[in-house]
């Protein structure tokens, strides 16, 4: 199961590179390298090469961008922002808090993709560009059930380009902006709501030192143990995961 989920991702991975690139570039070239000789053009080897760097650096934050990681972690980050605890919870812990959640939505999506696209890809039924092809259509899927449809249209407006149809006629140049920036927002919304219930102690606390004469006193070291107390009564993790999982349409 992990090597179906790993090589799924790779795919997502390649199939978010290659058809970006192919939108402003020529097709990319097979990538072969050799040990030795390079017939007379070592050049070719040196692109190749340089080439696979690219595209094992790029992925991972491409394929971050066409998942439901960023909400995620923004949201966690707010949380965190809004308590007051400086660096409590680490920023390893939060990171992979957001990266199992966001397996845990994306695994009907990548099941999708295993099964129409790198099952079939593995087993020799399809060719690659199949593949591909094939793969970017339960991705394109998630990402337009959660993109607004004015971010959609602001891409589409820039390129000059007709109005899709439907999703599957939406270029990866036009849905992964869009879907990055309609993420964001809907994570400021949820941050924004996580605040309230924080801010208001912040101020009653404030405003209770100020009444009792006490101004030299920071109204932090106060507030903060009864916004911890406030989040742990509340099951506030729970109630965060909670909500971030019934936010995804999938």
């Amino acid at each position: 199961m992990k090597k179906k989920i790993l090589l799924t991702c790779i795919l997502l991975a390649v199939v978010s590179l290659l058809s970006m690139t192919a939108a402003f570039a020529d097709p990319i070239p097979n990538i072969d390298i050799k040990v030795g000789d390079s017939g007379g053009k070592p050049s070719t080897s040196s692109i190749s090469i340089l080439l696979m760097i690219t595209v094992i650096s790029v992925a991972p934050a491409i394929l971050m961008l066409m998942t439901s990681f960023t909400r995620i972690v923004v949201v966690l980050g707010f949380v965190r922002t809004s308590l007051g605890t400086q660096q409590m919870p680490p920023n390893q812990v939060i990171v992979g808090l957001a990266l199992f959640i966001t397996l845990f939505v994306m695994t009907p999506t990548f099941t999708s993709v295993n099964n129409v696209a790198l099952q079939p890809y593995l087993k020799g039924e399809i060719t690659q560009t199949q593949a591909l092809s094939k793969a970017q259509e339960p991705m394109k899927k998630f990402m337009y059930s959660n993109t607004r449809e004015k971010d959609i249209l602001l891409f589409m407006k820039y390129t000059k380009a007709e109005k899709p149809k439907t999703y599957k006629d939406i270029p990866l140049t036009v849905m992964v902006p869009a879907f990055a920036i309609s993420e964001l927002k809907t994570a400021f919304q949820m941050g924004f709501m996580i605040f309230i219930p924080f801010l208001i102690i912040d101020i009653v606390v404030a405003s209770t030192l100020m009444a009792m004469g006490m101004m030299m006193l920071p109204p932090v070291m106060i507030s903060l143990p009864f916004k911890i107390l406030l989040f742990v009564l509340v099951d506030g993790w729970y109630l965060v995961v909670k909500s971030l999982l019934m936010s995804f349409n999938t």
